[in-house]
């Protein structure tokens, strides 16, 4: 398969931070086997195409129809093959890089017969240079993926995947093996390998941390790295600096930030999502002083900061209400692969137009293309590890390796706004009575902000949250009443927070009797969960409601509850679709609305009690509807 350019399909490039004008999409068919026995190893399938019984639909994983496979039992280990057309000759001395998206959970890969490396984690991305495990005497290469995900291991950082045969409860079915897209890229032998941008706007500047790779033996050549960073054609910054070593990390000031008036053109924010393009060019200087460009990528960035203070989320140093979704990010054709990048749009475009400002992406590390149109739409995303079952030292390794990595692919992204290790206590279900578990999960919380200081970490989403930036509370109250028994004055958040056990257990641990909140935000991350059953269907749900007119009154009930307490800094309720046997959406699993949308816009996009004057007054130009009953409620108290 030969290279085409795509750059033009906006949001199908799968590093859309970091991209080249020329690469080749590896999904589509590729030759499958199932290998239960184990045995394709020692019986070396990796030369074998015999062995190879069937074929699948990259980057679908084979529970899911749109894979052509659709077997949901118990396959622990997967394998994949096909041909990709590379002639060695014609690299010219670049590198050529088979990249992976997400494969879960361990992947080993061979090119050609040789085994060019391995990865462990069902959520991150990785790549391997291929160049010299290339047949030279050939143009056509083989590609053999084996993929091992064991059902039944409980370390294994999983989310929502189920370890029984039949998803249950809240657990769905598995995603094994390739579940993002594949993908070769030709790169020269000293380029640029990563690049993330943070906001250091008190400074009026932007921070670029560039990975750049360098070939041996370069000895005497300079790299020279240039940045320009443009809006709308207008140039912000130029900035050249001397790589000298393998990571360049450079602050390159933006005199537009320096005009305080003007300064809102240039930030980003969910109502106004500005994104700055940029371009990052690789120049190589010998030593009579010629120059030449070896290496040119695109990206872009969003300038904005976040932060906590005075009990209040921060977006751009003022007072930010988040009003989020549950996102689970599956749906019934392609289970946690998304049908297309035009789906990830899509899912993008509903949130908003149902009246959210963001989504708790949950138990799942999202695909890159779904963050990009959250940059480039507008939608604050809280970012979420999958979680593991078990605590032992294995699960903290893999946890804490993958995590690092989850942070480092997705710092960059403007709109992913807080960091979330750890939900509900999964994985260390003894937190409250074992030290070891406690210190485990602040050590992460640690760790992220080593990081990354630019974002807020929620350590423990729902309860039992040790040291956190927020206080995040997950309350499935039947009504707006109980709700408003919890949550509407000063005294009852901080009873709560200090004796609450909205889920069975203790919201936070070793509280601070006198000071509960120490001026962290409080907010209700997963309320609601109404499952709406017409036919009296028994799935899943945390309350049911039995016809529209009832499921619009209860919803009513409950939002007004949340939003006119001005002790909650923001919300996420539970949740945007129907997810398997979980019947509580907002949307059926394909995605058709159970109330009309613009009822529910109404009632998610209501000011809340918490927002400031100003940021009510905001809102309301930013939804189109001034609500007068409501903000004056809000303004009163």
């Amino acid at each position: 398969m030969s290279a085409r350019d795509t750059t033009t399909v906006e949001g199908h490039y799968p590093r859309p931070q970091l991209r080249r004008p020329r690469w080749t999409d590896l999904s589509g068919v590729w030759q499958f086997a199932f290998d239960d026995e184990n045995r394709g190893v020692t019986a070396r399938w990796q030369h074998d195409p015999t062995a190879f019984d069937r074929t699948i639909t990259v980057p679908y994983p084979p529970e899911s129809p749109a894979s052509g496979i659709r077997d949901t039992a118990h396959h622990p280990v997967v394998w994949y093959r096909r041909t990709l057309l590379l002639h060695p000759k014609e690299l010219g001395g670049d590198r050529a890089m088979l990249r992976f998206g997400a494969v879960d959970y361990r992947a080993t890969v061979w090119v050609d017969g040789t085994r060019v490396g391995d990865h462990e984690g069902g959520m991150t991305p990785f790549a391997f240079d291929i160049t010299d495990a290339l047949d030279p005497d050939t143009g056509e290469h083989t590609v053999v993926v084996r993929a091992e995900d064991l059902p039944g291991d409980a370390a294994q950082p999983r989310g929502k995947q189920d370890w029984q045969a039949s998803p249950h409860v809240i657990w769905y079915h598995r995603t094994t093996g390739i579940w993002q897209t594949v993908w070769l890229e030709t790169v020269p032998a000293n380029h640029v390998s990563e690049l993330c941008w943070t906001t250091v706007l008190e400074r009026c500047a932007v921070r670029m941390e560039a990975g750049i790779h360098r070939a041996p033996h370069t000895e005497g050549t300079d790299l020279l790295l240039t940045v320009r960073l443009r809006l709308a054609g207008e140039l912000l910054a130029e900035h050249t600096t001397l790589a000298t070593d393998d990571q360049v990390d450079v602050d390159i000031p933006l005199p537009a930030l320096r005009n305080g008036q003007d300064r809102d053109r240039l930030l980003w924010s969910p109502e106004s999502p500005t994104l700055i393009d940029a371009e990052v060019q690789l120049d190589s200087r010998d030593a009579e002083g010629t120059v030449r460009t070896i290496d040119q990528v695109a990206s872009y960035l969003g300038l904005r900061t976040v932060g906590t203070g005075d009990g209040r989320f921060l977006l751009n140093e003022r007072p930010y209400y988040p009003r989020m979704v549950l996102e689970q990010g599956y749906w019934p054709e392609s289970h946690l692969a998304a049908p297309s990048s035009a789906a990830l749009r899509r899912e993008v475009e509903l949130i908003k137009e149902l009246g959210f400002n963001g989504a708790r992406v949950h138990q799942k590390v999202e695909d890159p293309r779904f963050l990009y149109w959250c940059d480039r739409l507008g939608l604050l995303v809280w970012g979420e590890m999958a979680g593991a079952f078990a605590f032992g030292q294995e699960a903290v390794r893999r946890l804490t390796t993958e995590w690092m990595d989850v942070v480092r692919r997705d710092r960059g992204h403007p709109s992913v706004v807080t960091w979330v290790p750890f939900n509900e206590s999964w994985g260390v279900q003894d937190i409250a009575r074992s030290p070891a578990q406690h210190s485990f999960v602040e050590s992460v919380v640690h760790l992220t902000r080593a990081l990354d200081p630019s974002r807020p970490v929620i350590s423990n989403d729902g309860w039992e949250l040790p040291d956190s930036d927020l206080w995040t509370i997950h309350d499935y109250a039947a009504t707006g009443d109980e709700l408003r028994e919890r949550y509407a004055t000063a005294a009852a958040v901080d009873a709560m927070l200090t004796h609450g056990r909205p889920g069975g257990r203790r919201v936070v641990l070793d509280p601070n009797p006198a000071d509960p909140r120490g001026g962290r935000p409080v907010m209700l991350t997963e309320f609601g969960g109404l499952s709406f059953r017409p036919q009296g269907e028994e799935w899943f749900g945390y309350a049911t409601v039995t016809s529209p007119a009832e499921l619009l009154e209860r919803l009513d009930g409950l939002t007004r509850a949340v939003t006119e307490s001005p002790e909650l800094a923001g919300f996420c309720y539970t949740q945007l679709t129907d997810t398997e046997q979980e019947t509580n959406g907002l949307l059926t699993a394909d995605r058709t609305p159970k109330l009309p949308p613009e009822q529910l816009r109404r009632l998610f996009s209501r000011p809340s009690a918490a927002m400031p004057t100003e940021a009510l007054e905001q809102h309301r130009r930013s939804v189109g509807d001034t609500q007068p009953a409501e903000l004056a409620a809000a303004r009163r108290d």
